[in-house]
């Protein structure tokens, strides 16, 4: 047994009368990151910081930026199934994450000007961890780095040697984190205030108007709507235990397909995503992404189905192995979680063994070493 400590000073120096600035650096590949981005802005504008959010999309020379997200949503649409290759060839030590990682290390330049002047810069992408983290190592960015790593596994891109320290939202994705080199303590996963709403019996059905018919099975897959939803709606259609509403997020096409799906309530990009989850018998997700965290959050039992190959698998996998969210691998398995969740009891089941992310950052708690195999 070894033990992997974690680096204990303080990234940010907070003084009565002095407004840090901090940048936060998101990626535009997915709400999730976006959100976690708005988070971090919040809890730091709340300890008295000034606090911008850049996109890394636009800092990517080359116009490479929106280039690979047109790339990763046409992949993840139309080819899912590579993707979980794609990450294997990201792996260190392979040609293609020696190039991935030279092309990040170019936008260096373009993310240093743009956090110009702040105190700490925090990503939530890890594009930006990467340029982030060559900037920080090359001496050309002389303020401390922070990735706040969104996922529930974290992928060999999300870390770089040059960043001074990685938040990971449970144990076990702090693990993966230390196992690629990076320096990372164990924080409390951040939502937005609102997701831990539970449904009151006077608060108004957010699915007024639609035909449903007994406990509500939300199904997600992100902002994009990605996976095999129509596959999942249908499997949960034929347990008959309840009624499956599935969040298509900005795929209008897959919303118009659901909707001539009998017994299927199919939605759109929606703006009230936690009252949709307070009133739902549980939520089926298959990402492991923010939408997991909310769903955590909001008490709402959460079960794993047909995940996403790739990250999704892997992030899935670490839920499961975190105890916050159980996998059901089989269509039997599926019939058994709605069972069990519609006996539920609605509690906040995110993971609380962390610190909250400022104390964290200003040293004012400091992190255990864990010992790891």
């Amino acid at each position: 047994m070894t033990i992997d400590a974690v680096a204990t000073h303080p990234v940010l120096h907070l003084l009565p009368g002095v407004r840090r600035r901090v940048a936060v650096v998101t990626g535009s590949y997915g709400a999730g990151h976006d959100s976690a981005a708005r988070e971090l802005a919040r809890v730091l504008s709340a300890a008295g910081c000034d606090v911008e959010i850049h996109d890394v999309v636009p800092l990517l020379p080359w116009r490479l930026g929106p280039a690979l997200r047109a790339a990763y949503y046409a992949q993840v649409r139309h080819h899912p199934a590579s993707w979980g290759t794609t990450l294997r060839l990201l792996e260190p030590g392979r040609r293609l994450h020696r190039l991935a990682t030279s092309l990040l290390g170019v936008a260096a330049d373009r993310v240093v000007a743009a956090t110009h002047g702040c105190d700490l810069v925090l990503t939530t992408h890890p594009f930006a961890a990467q340029a982030l983290g060559h900037a920080r190592a090359t001496g050309r960015l002389a303020v401390p780095v922070v990735t706040y790593l969104t996922d529930a596994s974290v992928h060999a891109l999300w870390i770089h040697p040059g960043v001074d320290l990685n938040l990971a939202i449970h144990e076990v994705a702090a693990q993966e984190a230390r196992a690629w080199g990076g320096p990372t303590a164990v924080v409390r996963p951040l939502v937005p205030p609102g997701s831990g709403q539970q449904a009151e019996p006077d608060d108004p059905d957010p699915l007024a108007g639609h035909a449903v018919i007994g406990p509500r099975a939300l199904v997600t897959g992100g902002s994009l709507g990605m996976g095999d939803l129509e596959r999942t709606a249908r499997d949960v259609l034929a347990t008959g235990a309840m009624t499956p509403v599935v969040l298509c997020g900005t795929d209008d096409r897959l919303r118009r397909r659901l909707a001539r799906v009998p017994g299927v309530i199919a939605l759109g990009w929606r703006e009230d995503v936690p009252a949709l989850m307070a009133t739902s018998a549980c939520v089926i997700q298959n990402a492991g992404g923010f939408t997991s965290l909310e769903a955590l959050a909001s008490g709402t039992p959460v079960i794993t189905y047909r995940p996403l190959p790739g990250h999704g698998a892997a992030s899935s996998a670490n839920l499961e192995r975190a105890g916050l969210v159980p996998w059901a691998r089989t269509p039997e398995d599926l019939a058994l979680l709605l069972a069990a969740a519609a006996a539920s009891v609605h509690v906040d089941r995110l993971p609380s063994e962390g610190h909250e992310v400022v104390t964290v950052l200003t040293g004012a708690a400091l992190p255990v070493p864990v010992a790891v195999a």
